[in-house]
């Protein structure tokens, strides 16, 4: 199956939107930049830019409120992202980052997105527990 990479454009515009009637001015989102697989709107230049759309948009910004997105994992690789997440007690079976997940919901195993999380466990010396579909 194919994919066009659009859920954190999606997010942070829903993000935007909630921020404009909530009247927040900050919004944070969990992109990475080096295990980013190739999507541009993972870069630190898509997010500043969005950040600076976001500031000539929205009523707040032109009044001068500024609006700041913050991406704390932007620089962290996905074995440090699963590290510091099991420091902070995430429940990685309740977690999944798959793209092409099955019928069921279980991980495919095979997209990028499976491969860097397996990757990022196995770095740790971890099993994965999330729940993925049989090969």
């Amino acid at each position: 199956m194919a994919f066009t990479h659009v859920a954190d454009r999606r997010f942070l515009a829903f993000a935007l939107a909630l921020a404009e009637t909530t009247d927040s001015r900050d919004i944070f989102i969990g992109v990475n930049a080096l295990d980013y697989s190739g999507y541009p709107d993972c870069r630190p230049q898509y997010i500043a830019a969005f950040e600076a759309m976001a500031n000539l948009a929205t009523r707040a910004g032109v009044q001068g409120a500024r609006l700041a997105i913050h991406t704390p994992l932007i620089a962290m690789t996905k074995a440090q992202i699963i590290r510091r997440g099991i420091e902070l007690g995430v429940d990685y079976s309740l977690t999944s980052t798959c793209y092409d997940p099955a019928a069921d919901g279980a991980a495919c195993g095979h997209c990028d997105a499976c491969l860097l999380r397996l990757r990022g466990f196995a770095e740790n010396g971890l099993r994965d527990p999330a729940r993925y579909a049989s090969a």
